[in-house]
């Protein structure tokens, strides 16, 4: 792995673990208050956007990355993020920050939430990293898509390699809804089923294999951005169920755009779950 991605990979495990330690302080003793999308929000989402924001505005470029001619100042990339830069800026490089995904269970001291972090590259992603500090879980994940980048793919967890289940559906097996999509639940459905409540969570948990499927029925920009690439350098499929949430487009603002989708753990898997969105209103 080069120096520019070796940067880039530290800069997100180490801003993630400082920021998490000091959410694991708040975590179940803060109070909510609800935005216009009827999301909620905490004193400890906006610090920890801050934060990771800051933090950004500090990171440098090492000598082999100039040398590369891969980037050449971090300063120039863009920042998308829920709690604040809610408009794409159209920038060729920009990160997607969602510094909480899951306020509900931590205000409630539910231990799944998560720290999310995506790097576009022309408004798609191509590296994912997501922290989970209660569960002391990080997954990240390179993708090159159709870049034209060398990117060194693959998807992990705390550094060791993870891939989606090659399982048939049975009821020993797993499949993830929100709490918008509960209408998938119908006889015959050939899972048991799982509301995990974070988004970014819930698809990961196919990339690790711990599930066949899952579903979001109101996901954003931020809360699909790093878990967008970990999925698929697993071997899953993304499959969005409305629009494409990327590549992004620049000047738009995300704040109240919803990106419907349903993640499987193989192609062949597709026909099995999509009979049954039919009832999800998205």
């Amino acid at each position: 792995m080069n120096d520019f991605w070796t940067t880039i990979l530290d800069f997100a495990q180490t801003t993630t673990t400082r920021v998490g330690k000091q959410l694991m302080q708040d975590f179940g003793q803060v109070q909510a208050s609800q935005k216009a999308d009827g999301s909620l929000v905490t004193q400890a989402d906006k610090w920890a956007d801050q934060e990771i924001r800051d933090a950004l505005a500090k990171l440098t470029v090492g000598e082999a990355s100039r040398r590369e001619g891969i980037a050449s100042n971090f300063s120039g990339y863009g920042i998308l993020t829920e709690e604040s830069d809610q408009s794409f800026p159209g920038t060729e490089w920009c990160w997607v920050i969602d510094p909480l995904d899951g306020t509900t269970n931590f205000t409630r001291g539910i231990p799944i939430w998560t720290i999310s972090l995506g790097l576009l590259y022309r408004g798609t992603p191509i590296f994912g990293y997501v922290y989970a500090p209660p569960l002391n879980q990080a997954f990240h994940g390179f993708w090159a898509g159709s870049s034209g980048l060398i990117v060194p793919t693959g998807a992990f967890l705390n550094h060791h390699p993870i891939h989606t289940s090659v399982d048939s559906p049975s009821n020993n097996h797993f499949f993830n809804v929100c709490s918008r999509s509960t209408a998938i639940i119908q006889n015959g459905f050939p899972c048991k089923i799982r509301m995990l409540g974070v988004a970014s969570y819930n698809f990961l948990m196919v990339a690790t294999g711990a599930t066949l499927g899952g579903i979001e029925a109101t996901p954003k920009v931020w809360d699909l951005a790093g878990a967008w690439v970990i999925v698929q350098a697993a071997g899953g499929v993304w499959r969005s169920l409305k629009s494409e949430p990327f590549p992004l487009s620049s000047g738009e603002d995300y704040s109240d755009r919803s990106f419907p989708t349903l993640v499987v753990s193989r192609p062949e898997l597709v026909p099995v779950f999509q009979p049954f969105l039919e009832g999800v209103k998205i």
